[in-house]
């Protein structure tokens, strides 16, 4: 393993990255690169990274372990758990439920990266910012990913409890796991051999990203720090039926068989390789066997977990930043599925032999969501062509702080697939036009978001 992440890493320039993998109860760790270009220290196996969105899973365990409790129901409206919370649709205030927040189909504007301070009430505060938030498309209507509904999810935690979401992670699953290397806030992380995220244009080589962390209110949908082998440590508690490796069980068999049944399709099934949403888990399907993993980014950190229950394997990888960080992670999963399993990932697409014959005026037109602008036009150099333009705006753009991105998109098939691809991208990127209506699609799915046509 320790040739295949070394190899992978130098073909795909990673800054550093950590492995482990989990097979028949066993886990194996490896490591490569740099923890922080500027100071030179090494990744080793016990070195901390952000898992980014991974943590949303254990949010919805934590939500799961109330569900079991009958202190929650998934069908109840958000407002029976977060009493006085409303978004700016008093209808969808009325009827979005907990099961839409978990499955990423509420609907609401999902990218609400507002800082509301380092104090215990960051979460409160955040759930009341809520009030102006629109829809980016109708109660259930698609799937849209949404980091809103997370962190409202950490404060009905918080309200259950009587203790803020750090504590509530800390009590129910870091101490009954045995976690030793698995936090929330940055001066806890300080304690540890922790990552630093880079950053970069596509082509360019990665400098160290300009912050280390995002603003706590965002902790429940992605504010985790681990070492691979905790967030394996995690994931064997799913495999092993919900039950911990000292014999405590922490969630019943029936809730983590209900968090990997399918609850929501996805409509780009190629960005995630996702085709289906459960509770908290996406699911996947290679070579005919189902899958369930999460992906997370967070500034200039990534992270990756697949999970093949049937075999108890299991892959994390953590990295911070590079050229081509998605090829890498593709590199080392076929590395080990394949000969572990017989599986692999599926291929992304590509161009088809001869294009397909679509109109593309179709498909012109300006989609916005929160914190996204993207207009999509005929190419000024090649007007058989279209490109992408996407602006990120709002509390996103002054965290990522990237100029408008342009894409030139080259279509797959006649149903709305389309390849987006830049210079210095290591490989094109996926966009799906659906819905269509009066003659025009309704939305554009771009990064599992959906962006709504204007």
């Amino acid at each position: 393993m320790q040739a295949i992440v070394d190899k992978a890493a130098a073909d795909d320039r990673v800054v550093g990255a950590s492995v482990a993998v989990l097979h028949e109860g066993e886990v194996t760790a490896g490591a490569t690169g740099l923890l922080n270009k500027r100071t030179g220290v090494e990744v080793t196996s016990d070195s901390v990274f952000q898992i980014g969105s991974i943590t949303k899973v254990w949010t919805a365990t934590m939500i799961m372990q109330h569900v079991e409790a009958g202190a929650i129901d998934l069908d109840a409206p958000v407002t029976t758990y977060l009493p006085g919370w409303k978004v700016a649709d008093s209808k969808a205030t009325e009827r979005v439920t907990v099961r839409h927040l978990l499955t990423h189909t509420s609907g609401i504007d999902g990218d609400h990266f507002l800082d509301t301070g380092r104090g215990d009430d960051c979460l409160e505060k955040y759930a009341a910012s809520c009030a102006t938030l629109g829809q980016t498309h109708a109660l259930g209507e698609t799937l849209s990913y949404c980091n809103t509904g997370y962190s409202l999810l950490g404060r009905m935690l918080e309200l259950l409890d009587g203790v803020v979401w750090d504590a509530v992670l800390k009590q129910r699953l870091i101490v009954p796991l045995g976690l030793k290397q698995t936090m929330t806030l940055p001066e806890e992380a300080l304690l540890h051999r922790a990552a630093v995220g880079h950053v970069g244009l596509p082509g360019a080589d990665p400098g160290r990203a300009p912050a280390w962390m995002l603003q706590r209110s965002a902790g429940p949908a992605g504010l985790i720090c681990a070492t691979a082998t905790d967030v394996l440590t995690f994931a064997k508690l799913h495999i092993d039926g919900g039950v911990a490796g000292d014999g405590q069980r922490l969630l019943a068999v029936e809730s983590i068989a209900a968090m990997q049944q399918p609850q929501a399709e996805v409509p780009d099934p190629h960005t995630l390789g996702a085709d289906q949403w459960g509770l908290g888990w996406f699911l996947l399907d290679w070579d005919g066997r189902r899958l369930y993993g999460h992906d997370g980014g967070t500034l200039g950190q990534s992270a990756l977990l697949r999970v093949l229950p049937e075999d108890g394997l299991a892959v994390c990888i953590l990295m911070n930043g590079g050229r081509a960080p998605a090829l890498f992670a593709r590199a080392v999963l076929d590395g080990v599925f394949a000969p572990l399993a017989g599986v692999g990932p599926p291929p992304k697409p590509s161009p088809p032999d001869v294009a397909p014959v679509i109109d593309l005026d179709h498909f012109v037109g300006s989609y916005e969501r929160l914190s996204c602008h993207i207009d999509v036009a005929r190419s000024e150099t090649d007007p058989s062509a279209l490109t992408l333009t996407q602006t990120m705006t709002g509390e996103l753009a002054k965290l990522v702080k990237n100029p408008p991105q342009v894409f030139e998109l080259t279509p797959v098939d006649g149903d709305g697939l389309f390849l987006a691809s830049m210079p210095g991208l290591a490989e094109p990127i996926t966009t799906v036009f659906y819905g269509d209506r009066d003659g025009a699609p309704r939305f554009e799915h771009l990064g599992a978001r959906a962006n709504p046509r204007i």
